[in-house]
């Protein structure tokens, strides 16, 4: 059964949202939103752009230097992120700017020996040299960028690195015939002065489609050369594919059952991408035109909604607490008023645990939290469930495409994990100014509903009998929920088995609520 389920295919959809001020795009897994980006018209420093830039000086003690790519804070270079090959790019940037250079392809270019990986930033760069860098981490808080001189270019299934001769898999793919297979193939077209990585969606891939990507590679890097040597310090030289497309590139395969974009123009490029990639998916690519919002249309807003605020709900009653720092974020695990037929509170913590675990790695991907991030799991005493846990945990973060690594749970509860940070964390203020109290705020009213159905789910398992449960709330919210066909009163009878009478009360504020017996006595959720 379980083997079954395993291979019941995930549905995943891009929902893109164009706004004037900038591009939104929603990855849903089954419905369930677990990616969200946001692509803004003046980000000018996005993850793998490539820049010639100027050195501006270097520093002894960090053994780094300081590199001006036009942000208002010089970028830093560590002597680590130098590249072994730093001397022949340094070597072929010089001749690419004096147009001593006609060849751009490395195949008859004589490389300089590599430099000494426990060198000194002194002894290899200048002050005012030219140098080719690409962008690792966008500018966070009050950093600039973090860049790299070993530059690499992404493909669909390659990655190609200049001035390298190596070749490497995925460890990700996991049969080594299959490797060895991908390894031959990709040494077999590779062109001289260049080296490959080959990525996990290579796996099963022919020759002609693994030379297609490379060749478009390799065009990429002559086109970006050819700019060199009119291009002013610092300037951009290759652009990063569009938010849209490096999503599409990383994450797209063969589940993708949807793409709804809003808008025409973004429309048109991303079939033309997804034609490129892979022609037989072209039609899931969709024009949304319906006249409610795309993200209201597909849930997202909603999602956004319960998603983004200090605490996230999950099934039953259970829920998080998301705290940040300066240093760290901090995650508890809570399993709220929580009634269910497990035999003992181990059981029952290790429920909890493993529902918990599935969501945290939703909301790191989904806020693309960084750093160090500290769970609090609920205490188990048995070492097989906090093995259970600690392997659930790392299967549901397998899809995350940030560097991360999980240690097991201590004997306390704790897991510590750390996620690599790349871009500024995805933040969304999810209170709404209160209409009652001017100047103060409240959780947005939309997760009300949501709030409302966990209570009485947690009041109807309570062992006490619950005949005739009344709702006390404002007429507003009482009149949304008994209207329309079907109401959402009538769904919770088909639910919960129970007739559930609602009563407007004019001296509640917009968001008050309470569970009333049919004796008038308030019950507790």
């Amino acid at each position: 059964m379980w083997d079954k389920l395993k291979s019941i295919q995930v549905n995943r959809e891009l929902i893109v949202r164009s706004t004037p001020e900038a591009v939104d795009f929603a990855l849903l897994k089954d419905g369930k939103l677990v990616e969200l980006h946001k692509e803004e018209d003046n980000n000018n420093f996005s993850v793998g752009d490539i820049f010639l830039a100027k050195i501006r000086k270097p520093v002894t003690g960090l053994n780094a230097a300081f590199v001006n790519v036009g942000y208002e804070k010089d970028a830093f270079l560590h002597y680590h992120d130098l590249g072994p090959q730093l001397s022949s790019m340094l070597k072929f940037i010089k001749k690419a700017k004096t147009g001593k250079l006609k060849d751009y392809t490395l195949k008859d270019f004589p490389f300089e020996k590599d430099i000494d990986k426990n060198g000194s930033i002194n002894d290899v760069l200048k002050a005012n040299q030219s140098l080719l860098v690409q962008i690792v981490k966008e500018p966070i808080s009050t950093k600039g960028p973090r860049i790299s001189s070993e530059l690499s270019i992404a493909g669909r299934y390659l990655v190609m690195v200049p001035f390298s001769d190596r070749v490497s898999v995925s460890q990700k793919i996991a049969s080594k015939e299959e490797k060895d297979r991908l390894i031959r193939l990709v040494k077999s077209i590779k062109p001289k002065g260049f080296g490959v990585i080959i990525r996990t969606v290579a796996e099963g891939k022919k020759v002609a489609e693994l030379d297609k990507d490379l060749q478009n590679l390799l065009s990429k890097w002559v086109a970006m050369c050819k700019k060199l040597q009119r291009a002013p310090h610092p300037s951009k030289v290759l652009v990063e594919l569009n938010r849209a497309s490096s999503i599409l590139r990383d994450v797209f395969n063969d589940s993708f059952t949807g793409i709804h974009v809003d808008d025409e123009t973004l429309y048109n490029q991303i079939k033309d991408y997804v034609h490129e990639i892979a022609p037989e998916k072209e039609s899931i690519v969709k024009q949304y035109t319906g006249s409610a919002p795309i993200f209201e249309k597909f849930g997202i807003e909603r999602q956004i909604k319960t998603s983004f605020g200090r605490t996230a709900s999950m099934s039953r009653g259970a829920y998080l607490v998301i705290e940040h720092t300066e240093a760290l974020h901090v995650i508890d695990v809570n399993s709220g008023n929580r009634s269910n037929k497990a035999k003992n509170q181990e059981d029952t913590a290790l429920e909890v645990n493993l529902l918990a675990a599935t969501e945290i790695a939703r909301q790191l991907r989904l806020r693309d939290m960084g750093g160090i991030i500290v769970v609090d799991f609920i205490d188990m005493t048995k070492g097989d469930h906090r093995r259970k846990l600690y392997d659930h945990l790392r299967d549901e973060m397998k899809d995350d495409r940030a560097k991360h690594k999980i240690l097991p749970p201590s004997k306390f509860g704790l897991v510590q994990i750390t996620r690599q940070r790349v871009r500024p964390e995805m933040n969304i203020k999810t209170s709404e100014e209160n209409p009652n109290l001017a100047g103060a705020e409240v959780e947005a009213p939309i997760v009300l509903i949501d709030k409302i159905q966990a209570d009485l789910e947690r009041i109807l398992k309570q062992k006490q009998k619950n005949n005739g449960i009344v709702l006390n709330i404002h007429p507003f919210i009482a009149a949304y929920l008994t209207k329309g066909f079907p109401s959402i009163r009538s769904k919770w009878f088909k639910t919960y088995k129970k007739w559930i009478k609602i009563q407007p009360r004019d001296a509640y504020t917009y968001l008050e609520y309470r569970f009333k017996d049919k004796d008038g006595k308030t019950i507790r959720a």
